[in-house]
């Protein structure tokens, strides 16, 4: 019996997500006392962005697979859209753990060029996948200049 590839990539996306549960109280507990900008009204729908970001790259890597299921190019990029979802999820518990900002811009810089490039690879193959995609190629800077605005109100913490 063969699972099919969407469970599959379903499955992994919800578990390295899981990742995020690595936050202890003591952590968000600082990063509450934050403060934060004016403009920043959109952070309660936070969690709802990022479960629509993580649905639409799922979404995008099951194209992927299904144009070339096995090829040694489609596990290559299947690695890839693993590398940035573990890199996204990372960021908050890093950024937590250590109480830097700067640790967790970097994170989002990173993850944002790493999404610029698998949407760059995948563009060959699937006009669908990229647009899959957009979410968090449109998310990511506005979450990385919201740490940045962070940062510059909070150098203590930076």
């Amino acid at each position: 019996m063969t699972i099919p590839s969407w469970i599959i990539i379903g499955a992994v996306t919800f578990f390295i997500a899981l990742g995020s549960f690595l936050i202890t109280p003591r952590d968000v507990k600082w990063f509450v006392l934050l403060s934060r900008p004016r403009w920043l009204v959109f952070e309660p729908l936070i969690p709802l962005i990022w479960t629509v970001i993580f649905i639409s790259g799922a979404a995008s890597a099951y194209i992927v697979w299904q144009k070339n299921p096995g090829g040694i190019i489609t596990w290559l990029l299947m690695a890839l859209y693993l590398l940035v979802e573990i890199i996204t999820v990372a960021y908050i518990p890093i950024m937590l753990r250590f109480r830097s900002l700067k640790a967790g811009e970097i994170l989002g810089l990173i993850g944002l060029i790493l999404a610029v490039v698998l949407a760059i690879c995948v563009l060959p193959i699937s006009l669908m996948a990229v647009l899959f995609l957009l979410p968090y190629l449109v998310w990511t800077p506005i979450g990385t200049y919201t740490t940045d605005e962070l940062r510059e109100l909070n150098p203590q913490d930076a």
